[in-house]
């Protein structure tokens, strides 16, 4: 008999269907992490006419899938133990798409809640899966993936208007439409969902839990074979040692845990604002209402350079230090053009796209790269994204309260030029080359 492999393997590596399929999930899994929610800034005005929503509705409605972002990832682990990962994605794809495009009475704040919450667990979920499958592709696996992200955030922003305007359901349509990628998606985790691929022989330990140290033939959480023997036949002979079932932990002593988290707080908040800001901006520094619909597609459109960028890089370098302060020097200069040269607008809004793209990716790839293992980085992406999406949620509504109170856009974009400074403090922090546990 073959030795038998250790179950250290990822069980998607030598199952070349497997696999592709469940890259394949991933990838639709990244188109709708974002295009339900960027589409709704261009037909913003369109919601609230027809249902009837006040301006502070409105800015309540934009925030409402952030505040689900940051009140489910912390659970999103304990669900995934529960269920297996692949299920949870899968499962969560099919939450909320359709719902807030149905027409009834406060049925657009439940889609959208429920758009949100399922958007958190594939958002805690997919670097996890990436650091158990891809284990030494994370940059170019995040990348790939929040390329395709990217891509379908753009298209979502640039078609929402025109769809809207053709189509005698309007905004409902436009904005549902993109359930049919959510379907292919749950179509692609069926067979997972319904328990038709089978993971490792071996159980690995539970989300939160350390595993064993693996032996010569049982591999994870197997204990060595006694005596002489040796080989295939000890190894599948091998006792498999009791699992411990612990709660998810997060890694909230950890000063690098925070690093991480702060950093993705603060590249979401600038991301965010500008998502429901940026066509206001553009108005405000003399663009007609058509110039800032572009802008804004331009701005989407150029965060897929940015992400392609971080994808180039981050396998090609020992720390993401360097590459974070650069993104965040960038998105500084953007939004200090916004503010000192307004006549340039558009090439500002280039300039925070491309760092928005990129910094998205740095900051998924951390979750992989400054843990050890698949359970760690579940544990840290829960943590990260439940603070970085609180932050992200009052950005968009701190900075609206501002203008009204101002009268203007200059203060907000100070305040956002602090945010984009801050980023820059603490992805210089976290990019070092460490993971969870080290001391320095």
């Amino acid at each position: 008999m073959p030795a038998a492999r250790p179950s250290t393997v990822p069980a998607t590596l030598g199952r070349g269907p497997r696999a592709g399929l469940l890259l394949v999930g991933v990838l639709l899994l990244g188109a709708n992490l974002r295009a339900g929610i960027t589409a709704v800034g261009p037909v913003l005005p369109q919601i609230e006419h027809q249902v009837g929503l006040s301006a502070f509705q409105a800015s309540l409605l934009v925030s409402l899938p952030l505040v689900a972002f940051a009140v489910v990832s912390p659970f999103a682990p304990r669900i995934a133990e529960a269920l297996g990962l692949e299920r949870t994605l899968g499962c969560a794809l099919a939450v909320g798409i359709v719902v807030r495009s149905v027409p009834g009475p406060g049925l657009i704040w439940v889609g959208t809640l429920l758009l949100g919450a399922a958007i958190a667990v594939l958002n805690v979920l997919i670097p996890s899966v990436i650091k158990r499958d891809w284990p030494q592709r994370i940059g170019p696996m995040t990348g790939v993936y929040k390329s395709v992200t990217a891509l379908t955030a753009a298209l979502a922003s640039g078609l929402v208007v025109p769809v809207a305007d053709v189509v005698p359901s309007g905004w409902r349509l436009a904005l549902g439409m993109w359930a049919g990628l959510a379907v292919i998606g749950l179509a692609v985790f069926l067979p997972w969902i319904l328990g038709r691929v089978e993971g490792p022989r071996v159980p690995t330990p539970p989300l939160g839990t350390e595993p064993s140290a693996p032996s010569s033939g049982g591999g994870e959480g197997a204990a060595a074979p006694s005596g002489p023997a040796r080989g295939a036949d000890a190894a599948a002979s091998a006792p498999v040692a009791p699992v411990r079932r612990e709660r998810t932990r997060l890694p909230l002593r950890a000063a690098l845990a925070w690093q991480v988290s702060l950093f993705m707080g603060l590249q979401s908040t600038v991301y965010y604002t500008m998502v429901t800001w940026l066509p206001a901006i553009q108005i405000a520094n003399g663009a007609s209402a058509v110039q800032a619909g572009w802008y804004h597609f331009a701005f989407q459109a150029c965060g897929l350079v940015g992400t392609l960028f971080s994808a180039f890089m981050i396998p090609r370098l020992r720390a993401q230090s360097g590459l974070g302060v650069l993104l965040a020097a960038v998105g500084l200069i953007g939004v200090l053009g916004l503010l000192l040269f307004p006549g340039l607008s558009f090439l500002w809004a280039l300039c925070v796209g491309f760092c928005t793209g990129g910094a998205i990716v740095v900051a998924m790839a951390l979750f992989g790269l400054r843990s050890t293992d698949y359970h760690q980085a579940a544990a840290l992406s829960s943590m990260a994204q439940s603070l970085g999406y609180v932050l992200a949620a009052l950005g968009p509504v701190v900075i609206g309260l501002v203008k009204d109170a101002m009268g203007s856009w200059t203060l907000p974009l100070v305040l956002l030029a602090g945010v984009a400074v801050a980023q820059w403090v603490f992805v210089a922090l976290a990019g070092r080359q460490r993971t969870l546990g080290e001391r320095g």
